[in-house]
């Protein structure tokens, strides 16, 4: 089942969160460390992954499962 990881900004500094959670799923001293967690676990489970800046607006997003060719339109 596809899943959909966030890397957000944390008190105690950047946590990597799956969608729909209320906590985190794991908190990292640097956001390069979160950032790779995201990613690693969005591979894993074929989803999504989402890198937020210090002001929240998303920076980066990779999707690592079924990804639709384009189409005319």
């Amino acid at each position: 089942m596809a899943k959909d990881y966030w890397t957000t900004k944390h008190p105690d500094g950047w946590q990597v969160k799956g969608a729909g959670n209320s906590r985190a799923t794991s908190i990292h001293s640097t956001q390069a460390e979160a950032w790779a967690e995201t990613r690693s676990r969005a591979i894993e489970t074929k989803g999504e992954a989402y890198l937020t800046g210090r002001n929240g607006q998303i920076r980066e997003r990779n999707t690592y499962g079924y990804d639709p060719e384009k189409t005319k339109g």
